[in-house]
């Protein structure tokens, strides 16, 4: 297999150790923003672990509670003893009456429990220095804002395609992966990042949707560890791997002039692929021959 660039095997240990030491970086970034999800969207629920319900909760929201409750009940869990709690949730079920928020004492819970992170300094997060802000989430859950979202997006859309640039650079030097597996890899991750972008509106609109953030992470996930190994094996690994370990059987298929089982599933699609247009012309020249004017006949009877 002729290449027109420098494989990841025989760059200059500089190189290696350049590469490797952002992959491994941006690695351990990946995994904090994992546990990050399960300690935020993983609690919404009120359970540790990451559900549909914690995305339909986080984006759409839990519309049979209020924002305070539904905090206080999920990720807010363990920022309160339970009285205290039960102190907050039964102000907001009252009405969350300013005069009784300093009558019962719900002021000094805040104060002690609350503003040491919800204060003016902190960003994206309400000021519950400020009544009129904690007052607001006692209304009903109906998950992110929009303006939230717009936010988040565009932080996410900037960020996470340039970590995505870099890792694909890097992973467009490997020589263990043929050019059309490379395209599809490096491609991958920005088609799930959008999908998953994506998914948060639609989730915020309707919660069915939740399962596409869900897939699209997942997907996300897949691609960018396929390149992170394969980059890494490559520049440290490559002769115990690829030539002596279980890695030769793949370079050996992948050589061979035989049609592996992706080209044959793709030679079948590009065929049916062909057959759609014929019938598609077949079934549009019955229904203007004979359904359509089938129809109109009875519209016409209807009218009568």
């Amino acid at each position: 297999m002729t290449t027109k660039y420098t494989p990841l095997k025989d760059h200059d240990t500089p190189i290696k150790v350049l590469f490797t030491g952002y992959l491994c970086t941006v690695a351990l970034g990946y995994f904090f923003a994992l546990i990050q999800i399960l300690f935020t969207h993983g609690m919404a629920d009120g359970k540790f672990g990451l559900s549909v319900d914690d995305i339909v909760y986080s984006y759409y929201g839990n519309r049979s509670g209020t924002v305070l409750e539904q905090k206080l009940n999920g990720s807010m869990k363990d920022k309160a003893p339970e009285l205290e709690r039960f102190k907050i949730m039964e102000w907001v079920r009252e009405g969350a009456d300013i005069d009784a928020y300093k009558d019962e004492g719900v002021d000094k819970i805040i104060e002690n429990r609350c503003v040491m992170c919800h204060n003016k300094e902190a960003s994206g997060i309400p000021d519950f220095t400020d009544f009129a802000a904690l007052q607001a989430l006692s209304e009903q859950d109906t998950g992110a804002t929009f303006a939230s979202l717009t936010r988040v997006s565009h932080v996410h859309m900037f960020g996470i395609s340039f970590i995505f640039m870099f890792v694909g650079l890097i992973f467009s030097f490997s020589e263990t992966t043929t050019t059309q597996y490379k395209c599809i890899a490096i491609g991958m991750p920005y088609a799930f990042l959008v999908a998953d972008i994506l998914s948060w509106w639609l989730t915020k609109i309707h919660p069915m949707f939740a399962w596409l953030v869900i897939f699209a992470g997942m997907g996300m996930g897949v691609s960018f560890m396929f390149m992170w190994v394969t980059s890494i094996l490559e520049m440290w690994l490559f002769k115990p791997v690829f030539i002596n370990g279980l890695g030769a059987r793949y370079l050996q298929r992948r050589d061979s002039t035989e049609a592996s089982f992706v080209d044959r599933t793709w030679f079948y699609l590009k065929l049916l692929a062909k057959q759609i247009k014929p019938a598609a012309a077949f079934v549009t020249e019955q229904w203007l021959t004979r359904g359509l004017p089938v129809v109109k006949g009875w519209l016409k009877k209807y009218r009568k």
